[in-house]
C-alpha cells in the first residue's frame, strides 16, 4: 500500500509537478490548492505527510499547520516556502513543521526528504498514547493508567483507529469500512455494540469518557 502525501500549493504548474515526481517515487500524491477540504479530507483518508507551502492565496501555511496541531492532528509536515528568513524558518518550526525546504528546491531531495521523514514517524509510531491510554502496536497491548486492558483484537483495532483519528468525528460507515470492510452483515447497531464494549473496558467507572456519541453520525474520542 502506498503512503498518501498531501499537498498544499497554490501554484498550479509546481503542484502538479510535485504530484509527478512523488507520484514517481511510488508515493499517493494528492494536490490541494488551497487549505480548503484539507483537513475533512485528513478526517477521512490516512496521511502519512503533508508538504505546505505557507505562502498560501488563502491563508498562511503555517498557521493552518498550527491549527492541525492543536486539535491534535500530528501528520508530519514538511514546508516547502519562500519564506527564508532565519525568523520565519524558527516560526515553521515553532508552529508544528518537522522539516523546512526554502524555494526554489530540489525535488530529489524533496523525495528523499519526505521519505526519510515518513520511514522515522512509523519506526517512532510502534507506540501510540491518548491522555493515559497507551498502545503498543508491535506486541498489540493497551495499558490505562499504566494498567493492562484486556482487548480483543478487535477492540485494540477500534481503539488503534480512534486515537489515529483524535478529535475527529468517525462516523459509523468509516468504522465499518476500516475494521469490517462493509460486509452487508453488519451494520451500524455492530458499531454500537463494539464501542459499548470497549467503554466498558477502557472506562469501567464511566468517569473518564473517552469516547462520545455524536447523535446521527459516529463517534468522536477527544
Amino acid at each position: 500500500m502506498k503512503d498518501t502525501v498531501v499537498i498544499i500549493e497554490d501554484e498550479q504548474d509546481l503542484l502538479e509537478l510535485m504530484e509527478f515526481h512523488l507520484n514517481r517515487a511510488e508515493f499517493d500524491a494528492v494536490g490541494f490548492l488551497s487549505v480548503k477540504n484539507v483537513e475533512k479530507f485528513l478526517s477521512e483518508e490516512p496521511c502519512a505527510l503533508l508538504i505546505v507551502d505557507r505562502n498560501l492565496k488563502e491563508s498562511e501555511g503555517s498557521e493552518f499547520v498550527e491549527h492541525l496541531r492543536k486539535k491534535g492532528i500530528n501528520i508530519p509536515v514538511i514546508f516547502v516556502t519562500a519564506k527564508d528568513k532565519d525568523s520565519e524558518v524558527e516560526e515553521g518550526f515553532l508552529r508544528g513543521g518537522d522539516d523546512y525546504m526554502k524555494k526554489p528546491f530540489n525535488m530529489q531531495e524533496l523525495i528523499l526528504r519526505a521519505k526519510a521523514l515518513i520511514s522515522r514517524t512509523k519506526h517512532e509510531a510502534k507506540k501510540i498514547s491518548f491522555k493515559d491510554i497507551l498502545l503498543d502496536l508491535e506486541s498489540r497491548e493497551a495499558f490505562v493508567s499504566d494498567k493492562k486492558a484486556d482487548l480483543t483484537r478487535l477492540e485494540f483495532d477500534l481503539l488503534n483507529l480512534f486515537i489515529q483519528n483524535k478529535n475527529s468525528v468517525l462516523n459509523r460507515d468509516f468504522l465499518l469500512e476500516n475494521l469490517w470492510q462493509n460486509d452487508e452483515v453488519f451494520q451500524g447497531r455492530t458499531v454500537n455494540v463494539a464501542v459499548s464494549r470497549l467503554c466498558k473496558k477502557i472506562d469501567p467507572k464511566k468517569t473518564k469518557k473517552y469516547i462520545k456519541p455524536i447523535w446521527g453520525i459516529g463517534y468522536i474520542l477527544c
